[in-house]
């Protein structure tokens, strides 16, 4: 493996800085209204430097929003490493999924908007981010070798199981349920157990 150089190191170091005031700024006024100027001006750099890092604005977007994802995925994986049966952690992770998607849709719309920009174009840091979740499929194996899961095909099975939430983990669907004053998570109750009985759940 080779080492990194400093000046190597020196170039990830701005590109974090960079991230970090943009993030601050996505947050707090959205990510549209969010400008490169603004961005080079807290830094005390000019826009051009700016582009040094980072090509163009859409890669500083797709950066933003792989940060966002990248949480979720620490957390669901966070989860699926907890010592507890697989379906309390299914069940668990599902819940607590849909609580976050639903809180930022609520109390962080500029981070709703990006993701939900980042879906509807198909970035390919949002396709990434739907292969990540592998979590669900290890969750899904272990129960399998617990004998709790009565499914064949783990993989395909997580698969199952996200097609089976995604009314309650996309942000669009989530955003409407929300804004027709659904009760959101009495739904997912309703749902989990029919998860878990397609999966076989034997507890």
């Amino acid at each position: 493996m080779s080492r990194r150089t400093p000046r190597e190191i020196d170039v990830d170091l701005s590109r974090e800085r960079i991230l970090d005031v943009a993030e601050k700024h996505f947050r707090r006024i959205g990510y549209q209204k969010a400008s490169v100027a603004d961005i080079a001006s807290c830094l005390g750099m000019s826009t051009a430097n700016i582009y040094r890092f980072f090509p163009s604005r859409a890669v500083i977007n797709r950066s933003i929003c792989g940060r966002f994802l990248a949480e979720t995925v620490q957390f669901a994986e966070s989860i699926a490493q907890m010592q507890a049966p697989s379906s309390e952690k299914l069940a668990n992770l599902l819940t607590d999924f849909h609580r976050k998607r639903k809180t930022t849709a609520i109390k962080e719309k500029p981070v709703h908007e990006l993701i939900v920009t980042a879906t509807a174009e198909n970035w390919v840091i949002a396709r990434a981010h739907s292969d990540q979740i592998s979590a669900i499929e290890t969750i899904v194996r272990e129960g399998v070798e617990a004998h709790e899961f009565g499914v064949e095909d783990a993989a395909q099975a997580a698969r199952n199981v996200m097609s089976a939430f995604m009314p309650f983990y996309h942000p669009v669907l989530v955003e409407q349920r929300v804004r027709n004053g659904e009760d959101t998570e009495a739904g997912l109750r309703d749902q989990i157990p029919f998860i878990m009985k397609a999966l076989g759940c034997s507890v």
